[in-house]
């Protein structure tokens, strides 16, 4: 799983997770499922779910005459033998507890049948950060209500949810087969695990759709879906690799998606085993509770993967969690978790996967980039410092969903192949696949893989590492001598001290030896290195593996060498930043930084323009020829985005109406957005024709803000349903964006100050939408969302108290019942 919003959550995020925690051991095995068969019925009228289960179980080791099963939320109408014997049962607390007909030994298969009702309305219990909703079962505008979104239905079982619209031991350490018969209307296409086996017409306007999972999984990735998608086919190995969206996003979902064969191949090949399954699928469905599901073979994906041409020209922003996921189909579906205490054997795997598929495809520059992002996420909650790895005193399963099990697992690991390197680290992973595969692995059995791969010892890593917590804060000092180098290593961090090695390189000119140095469990850890002449530069954690707060202090003189020779991204960009608060006084910074302009990895190229003081006339006058230049023909749509950007901030605009007119050609949405921006500051009539041009209801992303500013600023009634669909967005942007928030709070204000039936219901449904979301991570959301429909209270008022229309009076009613949805939830 991955949570898509866990960097937007930084900025909202207030969480509580330090209720009483106690030692939560893996759960008992007394019974174990080897099949479920379903027969599944939706009420989309009522939200609620007809389900039929027949589940074969067997004890695990001692003799019983029962089986408890946990069940959320239902209605139970039968319980029975293979034979029809009704059982007898009691249901109490979401558990099932059904008394069998005999005594059963271990090894000796028992069959039950279970008539029930699933009502996922009527569950209590709350989600989490990962995982916004515990309902397990979601109806998405069942009653076809809604005329911006489409009736859907789809589950979401992890942690612990699947039990809702099933019974079963919904423990991440059962792995059974499964069949589901999954009854809905024609017009619908479905997605389950497994294979489609058979689709059979019914005389009352359905169709039952047969799905068969022969290899078994455990029951949090069981998974259904329904609704109106079209399906896009694709292949890998003759197997069906099949792509499901809505219909509008059908041209795109190649460009989404497309690339998951080859993923499939790398990571068969990196892990060493071939993908398992019969079949890999992925869909997009609304009102997703979280970012991305691994369900076996039947991913589910949040409607933020929607992309269109012109946005994943610049860049396909759902790619890394496309690579999480089909990652998880080794660790977490082949080899699950045994308990939700280890969850990083699931967790860490497909978030370093996300580095792994970058250094492939990409580079080690982006894949760098991804992994300080990544370690960011997890330094910036401080809370995050006291919590192992593996956890057993966690309070709740989804607790560790955190930025602990996926953000710091992934660096660890990557610490982890560092130490090892490559051949040990990744045999090791394949003997910890084929040895545990279809079954579980706990954190000890990956070790003793590696162990018996490798040779070494690493109790002293996995102690320190997965069963301790914090990380080290150093501070490094160094000395310069004429044939040598004495390095100073300070953990600051205070308890627990950390033991590590860590790669030194020393720059000698423009050569360089990389030294290999430990770090013990010391407040000061001290090296000298020879050397055969003055070195220049002493680079720490050359190789950037090291997950670590590292404060150095260098000259400018330093960082000027230290980007110009050093390899890897981080030292060049942190180099970068170490200088760009003295070019106002040095002029061999500013050059730095506008070499850095013609880096050979974008993001330098991005952070070169953001670091560049264009308030210093004579700077921007030494590179503006360069800015223009990288907006007009930068390789990377994502560079001119912002050259064009940097111009358009520009006193003489005028001056780069070609560069403007050129970008009007591009297929980048980002591109194309900020060209027609510069084009209206320039000619206006000119950039409101080039407008008219463009299918409206085609575009997204940067593209539709940008147009939408120009709407606004023209006061263009006519394309005020193209503002809607951004306005209610300045409540978030007030968070990532606040310049854009700026004008899209200008557009909210201009619908709800006028009459405009859809519009007004477009942005108060994304307030409601907002305040749902994010109202679990911080009590400020629900302040801020109160504000929001406060202001739009008083302006449909003002609107209503001048023109009392049916339409506006509808628009009022709209909005205060909005007020009260907001105040009656949690």
């Amino acid at each position: 799983m991955i949570n898509s919003l866990r960097f937007i959550i930084l900025l909202l995020i207030s969480l509580n997770l330090n209720a009483q925690n106690k030692y939560k051991a893996s759960n008992e095995i007394l019974n174990i499922i080897e099949h479920t068969k379903l027969k599944l019925t939706p009420n989309f009228q009522k939200e609620e779910m007809e389900g039929e289960a027949w589940i074969s179980a067997k004890p695990y080791f001692y003799t019983t005459n029962s089986i408890t099963l946990n069940a959320k939320a239902m209605i139970i109408h039968q319980v029975k033998s293979n034979d029809g014997r009704m059982l007898k049962y009691e249901y109490k607390n979401d558990s099932l507890t059904i008394q069998l007909l005999n005594n059963y030994t271990k090894d000796q298969i028992f069959n039950i049948y279970i008539k029930y009702t699933s009502r996922p309305k009527e569950v209590k219990e709350k989600g989490g950060a990962a995982v916004t909703d515990a309902k397990g079962l979601y109806f998405i505008d069942p009653r076809d209500e809604d005329p911006e979104k489409p009736t859907q239905l789809w589950t979401q079982g992890e942690p612990t949810s699947n039990s809702v619209w099933f019974p079963t031991i919904d423990s991440p350490n059962q792995k059974s087969t499964q069949e589901i018969y999954l009854t809905v209307p024609k017009k619908m296409v479905t997605l389950s695990n497994g294979k489609l086996i058979s689709q059979v017409q019914n005389a009352n306007d359905t169709r039952t759709d047969y799905w068969k999972q022969t290899q078994k999984h455990a029951p949090y990735l069981f998974f259904i879906a329904a609704g109106e998608f079209a399906l896009i086919k694709d292949s890998w190995k003759g197997k069906e690799v099949n792509y499901y969206v809505e219909k509008d996003y059908e041209p795109y979902a190649k460009e989404i998606f497309g690339l998951t064969p080859e993923m499939i191949t790398f990571f068969s090949k990196k892990f060493g085993y071939d993908f398992p399954w019969d079949k890999y699928s992925q869909i997009i469905c609304r009102d997703y509770v979280s970012g991305a599901m691994e369900n076996t073979t039947a991913v589910i994906h949040a409607e933020n993967a929607n992309q269109k041409h012109g946005q994943l020209v610049d860049e396909n922003i759902w790619e890394d969690v496309i690579a999480h996921e089909l990652a998880h189909h080794w660790f977490g579906d082949l080899v699950t978790t045994e308990s939700w205490a280890n969850l990083t054997v699931n967790e860490s795997f497909a978030n370093y996967s996300e580095y792994l598929w970058r250094e492939y495809k990409y580079g080690l520059d982006h894949a760098d980039a991804r992994r300080e992002e990544e370690i960011k996420g997890y330094i910036a909650q401080k809370d995050n410092y006291s919590k192992n790895l593996v956890r057993f005193n966690h309070n709740k399963p989804l607790d560790v969903f955190d930025a602990v099990s996926y953000n710091k697992g992934g660096a660890i690991l990557h610490m982890l192949r560092n130490y090892l390197e490559d051949d040990a680290f990744f045999k090791g992973l394949e003997k910890y696949l084929k040895d545990n595969q279809y079954g579980t692995g706990e954190v000890h059995q990956l070790r003793l893989a590696l162990e018996s791969v490798s040779g070494k010892d690493l109790n002293w890593f996995f102690n320190q590492w997965y069963y301790g917590n914090g990380h080290p804060k150093l501070e490094i000092k160094t000395e310069y001598g004429d044939k040598y180098v004495n390095l100073a290593v300070f953990q600051k961090q205070g308890t627990p001290l950390f033991e590590f090695p860590v790669k030194v390189e020393i720059f000698e000119g423009k050569t360089s030896k990389t030294h290999t140095i430990w770090v013990n469990k010391n407040e000061l850890n001290t090296f000298k290195i020879e050397t055969q002449k003055k070195a220049n530069l002493v680079l720490f954690d050359a190789d950037n593996y090291l997950l670590a707060d590292v404060e150095e202090n260098k000259t400018t003189e330093q960082y000027i060498f230290q980007y110009k020779n050093a390899k890897r991204y981080l030292a060049r960009k942190f180099a970068l930043i170490g200088i760009a608060e003295e070019q106002e006084k040095n002029a061999e910074v500013v050059k730095i930084l506008q070499l850095a302009l013609s880096d050979k990895y974008f993001g330098i190229r991005i952070l070169a323009l953001e670091l560049l003081n264009f308030e210093n006339k004579n700077i921007l006058d030494q590179t503006i020829l360069k800015i223009a230049e990288l907006a007009l023909k930068d390789e990377k749509t994502l560079v001119r985005s912002k050259a064009l950007e940097i111009l358009l901030k520009q006193e003489n605009i005028e001056k780069f109406i070609t560069v403007f007119e050129s970008g009007l050609k591009s297929e980048s949405f980002g591109v194309l957005g900020k060209s027609l921006e510069g084009l209206y500051k320039i000619d206006k009539e000119k950039a409101n024709l080039a407008i008219k041009e463009i299918n409206l209801k085609d575009i997204e992303g940067d593209l539709l803000n940008s147009i939408s500013k120009i709407i606004i600023e023209n006061k263009d009634e006519s394309k005020i349903s193209t503002v809607s669909k951004v306005a209610g967005d300045y409540l978030l942007n007030s968070f990532k964006n606040p310049e854009t928030a700026k004008f899209q709070k200008i557009g909210f204000d201009w619908i709800m100050s006028g009459d405009y039936l859809q519009e007004t219901k477009n942005v108060t449904t994304a307030v409601i939408s907002f305040y749902k979301k994010y109202n679990k991570f911080s009590e400020n959301v629900k302040k801020i969302a109160n504000s929001a429909i406060d202001d739009a209270i008083k302006l449909k008022e003002s609107a209503y108290s001048v023109k009392k229309t049916t339409d506006l009076k509808n628009q009022l009613d709209f909005i205060l019942n909005a007020k009260k949805i907001i105040n009656a939830s949690n």
